[in-house]
């Protein structure tokens, strides 16, 4: 048992996670996204939702503050800066976890695919709902022990 580890992040999530570096980019898909054609590091988080995971994940993860949106959400087709519900709970939950000075950008979806098959790997949820995919770039901690 650990402490103040989100228990839905599982061993080999939290494995990926530690392993990414400055840089490196992590996708958060919903479950109509074909995870397993684009990358080979695939991890499930079945039974949440987007703003669920990323909670979890945020809770551990260091956004990339050398870039101007280190999270990106997938565009609505013909509607760029539309936002859906999915997206609005994303923005509340960086805010929420991370802090309110994260600006979230958006991606084309066909650029979002051409991204996710560089990705260094790819949490997928039971998100239902179109358009719920996100990447998020790790920082650096600023944390020092």
């Amino acid at each position: 048992m650990l402490i103040n580890i989100d228990p839905i992040l599982s061993p080999e999530i939290l494995h990926t996670l530690r392993s990414m570096g400055h840089g490196d980019k992590l996708i958060l898909s919903d479950s109509n996204f074909p995870a397993y054609s684009m990358n080979s590091r695939v991890h499930r988080l079945d039974g949440v939702d987007a703003a669920r995971a990323a909670k979890a994940i945020l809770s551990i993860f260091p956004l990339d503050s050398f870039i101007e949106s280190p999270i990106q959400r997938m565009e609505i087709d013909g509607k760029p800066n539309q936002l859906n519900d999915v997206h609005k709970e994303l923005i509340d939950t960086t805010k929420k976890v991370s802090g309110d000075h994260w600006k979230i950008g958006s991606i084309e979806r066909n650029n979002f695919y051409k991204e996710t098959k560089n990705a260094y790997a790819i949490i997928t949820t039971n998100e239902t709902r179109p358009f719920g995919c996100f990447i998020f770039t790790k920082g650096t901690s600023t944390k020092r022990y």
